[in-house]
């Protein structure tokens, strides 16, 4: 896992001003010609999954990271609410937070996509099963907001579909799933005080090594 901190740059194709590393061992693909954009043919077809705590900003980071990169988006809250026929806040309601973890792994575990921007629930990390699937086939980013951000931008808790525990105020949740997301993470970014465009080109710069995109030195 790498925290990352980058100045904000535009995403679109653009050139960064220098390279970046992590900790971890990066397979080394063969060099192959990347398109106008710096995609290139092998190692874009891996998928890029967001995970992080509710308000993080994963689904709109995702759309926009989608379009930049020209991959499909998948939102597996929307999947979630399609499979069941029902909002993520009405089966917290009816069945309890349990049904919803229940339902969101099944939802996970029937996904099979590739190059693909997928945008999760921040209570995926609760089943091993559903990041190792994540994982298999994509490269896990962490999108990293300090409690106090989380909690500025959560307007709504009452009917967002947030599982929390019996009694477990806020703070509570978001000391439970820091390990979690920390333990999944191949890269994290933190995007406190970030607006979305600074975070996707954060994105495409940790996920440039990985070959999914190359962007010109």
């Amino acid at each position: 896992m790498y925290r990352v901190q980058f100045p904000a740059f535009n995403p679109y194709c653009t050139e960064p001003e220098q390279s970046v590393s992590d900790n971890r061992k990066i397979k080394k693909r063969e060099a192959t010609k990347p398109d106008m954009c710096g995609n290139r043919p092998e190692g874009n077809m891996k998928n890029i999954v967001l995970i992080g705590m509710p308000g993080a900003g994963k689904s709109t980071t995702g759309v926009i990271l989608a379009k930049a990169l020209r991959r499909n988006f998948i939102d597996t809250d929307i999947m979630i609410q399609e499979r069941s026929g029902r909002l993520l806040q009405e089966i917290i309601d009816t069945d309890g937070p349990d049904a919803l973890k229940r339902i969101e792994e099944e939802t996970i575990l029937s996904l099979h996509t590739r190059n693909s921007v997928i945008a999760t629930g921040g209570s995926v990390v609760f089943s091993s099963r559903s990041m190792l699937h994540l994982s298999r086939d994509g490269i896990i980013i962490y999108l990293h907001v300090s409690f106090e951000e989380m909690e500025k931008r959560l307007r709504n808790i009452m009917t967002r579909g947030i599982i929390l525990s019996p009694g477990e105020t806020l703070h509570e949740m978001y000391d439970e799933r820091i390990p979690l997301y920390e333990r999944y993470a191949d890269f994290t970014i933190d995007c406190s005080d970030e607006d979305f465009e600074a975070v996707v080109g954060k994105i495409m710069r940790v996920v440039a090594p990985e070959g999914i995109v190359s962007v010109p030195s």
